[in-house]
């Protein structure tokens, strides 16, 4: 999971927005600051023109090996363009039929309201922590929609107060994310099942704040006085 903010790009000028909910994956590339090599590996994957590259790379060696496929390949245009359908559609997607037997529809359900619920309460102990009285504050979990290779799960904090953007989230605020969201029990593989399900990808839950307790502001107020201690 990347939690995607100011402090976590090394390119934060792709957060920039005019509305709400701000999608990433498709649209912009995510640099992600102190990343292992893992993570860049699966963001390179993303990049549908790489794929596309590698799964034409067989056409483009079979005439080095064999000459007597040079004029074959060069003329079977159809063919690479069937071959890449196939790799991208069957492979690393999953069918309709199999997207409907990946998990059952009461599983859905009770994995979308597991989400809700963990979502809202990270988002009101970072309402909280920055004292927010109003306004609304969504939590955007994106995801790649390519199966059966390793989940790929972007999550930002989103509001439209005073206009779209997405506010500078501190170690702390991501801390909140990364040890609220997911875990043993709900993984970022079973919110994907549902999602291939849905054919759904982008899931957005709103939180007032508002609606936040005053204990949650006074746990978040001596949270913050001990850490600053």
């Amino acid at each position: 999971m990347l939690v995607i903010t100011n402090a976590t790009l090394l390119n934060p000028r792709v957060l920039e927005t005019r509305s709400l909910p701000k999608k990433f994956l498709g649209r912009v590339l995510v640099l992600p600051r102190g990343a292992g090599p893992g993570v860049w590996l699966r963001l390179v994957v993303e990049i549908q023109a790489l794929r596309y590259l590698v799964t034409l790379l067989p056409f483009g060696l079979a005439p080095v090996f064999f000459r007597s496929l040079a004029m074959p390949v060069m003329e079977a245009p159809a063919l690479m363009l069937m071959w890449v359908s196939v790799v991208e559609m069957r492979v690393l997607r999953l069918t309709k039929v199999g997207r409907s037997k990946v998990v059952s529809a009461d599983e859905a359900a009770r994995r979308l309201d597991i989400l809700s619920f963990r979502a809202r309460a990270c988002l009101r102990r970072i309402a909280a922590r920055h004292e927010m009285a109003e306004g609304e504050l969504r939590l955007v979990v994106e995801q790649s929609e390519l199966a059966r290779i390793r989940p790929l799960t972007l999550v930002s904090v989103q509001t439209e107060k005073p206009e779209p953007h997405l506010p500078t989230l501190d170690a702390a605020d991501r801390a909140v994310l990364e040890q609220g969201l997911f875990d043993a029990e709900f993984t970022e593989q079973d919110l994907l099942s549902v999602n291939h399900r849905d054919d759904v990808y982008l899931r957005d839950i709103a939180q007032e704040a508002r609606a936040v307790s005053a204990h949650g502001r006074m746990a978040a107020f001596l949270e913050k006085r001990g850490a600053a201690r």
